[in-house]
């Protein structure tokens, strides 16, 4: 079985963009790990055309899946927590290949943690929070409470991966197993939502409740990032903030959360003339006054 699976990634091994090769192989009690393919073989380049390129094989009535991802793919995942399967893999499969211990090096940076920037992932995380929190309340007061119970159920389920990475671990694909350990009170939130005998009105209510307390008692902390990038430059336009190479990291929640984050008074409205004198550019700094005594 080795030599038949090396003939598949031996070749893109020797070849020098690539930086390591894993190969997981699936597990009885964690089928759905590998997406039910016996084995999958994780190719990181550091370059490529395409930023994934994924082929499948079968021999003996087994299924192979084998994924070429480049390094930047595999780091925007790795802070948006997009493939948590990846962290799995990466943590788990086998190292076949490694160029200057690059796979050594990954794990030990995903393991420490901070390497990939503990504040940029708590960041993301809260601002996917500040979107589900906001969509969620808008369903539950038009009385659409099926669509608000989906988004409370993400709303808590970006709560679990915020508490996992205060606590300095990485979010793995069993969320809510880590929680319990990690902050039961959260764990005690999603139980009530799924177990409560209550009307489903009262308890999103609730949850509503309790999830906006949450996300109060962590603005600091989970704005620390987008407000240490902002107080090195007087003023940005929301473009700017885009083509920041850590803040593209926030994607479609970027906006929403300078408009959370501007409610809140960690950013300030700049208005400057344009060339419509009716009409004013809307440029935002950062509150560092507000910031600093929170």
């Amino acid at each position: 079985m080795d030599y038949i699976l090396r003939s598949i990634y031996q070749e893109r091994a020797s070849q020098p963009e690539t930086l390591g090769v894993i190969l997981v192989n699936k597990r009885e009690d964690q089928i759905n790990l590998t997406d039910t393919f016996d084995t999958i073989i994780l190719i990181i380049v550091k370059e490529a055309q395409q930023p994934i390129f994924t082929k499948h094989y079968c021999y003996e009535e087994r299924k192979v899946a084998m994924h070429v991802v480049t390094e930047d793919l595999i780091n925007k995942w790795i802070y948006i927590g997009r493939n948590r399967l990846l962290v799995d893999w990466i943590f788990h499969g086998k190292v076949m290949f490694e160029r200057n211990e690059y796979m050594s090096n990954l794990k030990m940076k995903l393991e420490d943690f901070s390497f990939f920037g503990r504040k940029i992932k708590a960041g993301v995380q809260f601002a996917k929070l500040v979107r589900s929190y906001h969509e969620g309340k808008e369903f539950f007061q038009r009385g659409d409470y099926l669509d608000a119970y989906n988004h409370v159920v993400k709303s808590l389920q970006y709560l679990a991966r915020l508490s996992i990475i205060e606590s300095g671990l990485y979010p793995e694909v069993t969320v809510w197993s880590q929680v319990k350990k990690i902050e039961p009170s959260i764990y005690k939130l999603y139980e009530e939502l799924v177990t409560s005998r209550e009307s489903i009105e009262k308890r999103l209510e609730l949850l509503f409740l309790a999830i906006e307390f949450s996300m109060n008692s962590r603005i600091q902390s989970c704005s620390q990032h987008i407000m240490e990038t902002l107080i090195t430059k007087d003023l940005w336009t929301i473009q700017d903030l885009h083509n920041h190479h850590e803040l593209r990291y926030y994607s479609v929640e970027l906006e929403l959360f300078v408009e959370f984050l501007i409610e809140k008074g960690y950013i300030i409205i700049e208005e400057i003339e344009s060339k419509n004198e009716s009409i004013s550019h809307r440029l935002y700094r950062a509150n560092t006054k507000h910031y600093h005594e929170q």
